[in-house]
């Protein structure tokens, strides 16, 4: 069956996000003043086989452990879903 993840992958809520903090800055400069906190993060998607949806997530929370993330200071979640 073939899968598509979702993954978004986030830097920790504990540590100082620069690019969010600039576009926040910039926000606010150009009059979006009731914007609070920006964090800044990547979007990936990934197309895949697996036999079922167990499987596939098995492969994707160790494809983002492994090299998606850094442990360290991101965090990441996922969705997956089958497509036709």
């Amino acid at each position: 069956m073939k899968f598509l993840a979702e993954i978004n992958v986030m830097p920790l809520k504990a540590l100082l996000d620069p690019q969010g903090k600039a576009v926040l800055q910039s926000m606010h400069n150009i009059g979006y003043k009731t914007v609070g906190d920006v964090r800044i993060g990547k979007h990936i998607t990934i197309e895949l086989d697996a036999e079922v949806k167990e499987v596939a997530e098995a492969i994707i929370a160790d494809a983002c452990k492994k090299m998606l993330s850094n442990q360290i200071m991101e965090s990441f979640e996922f969705t997956i879903k089958q497509v036709k």
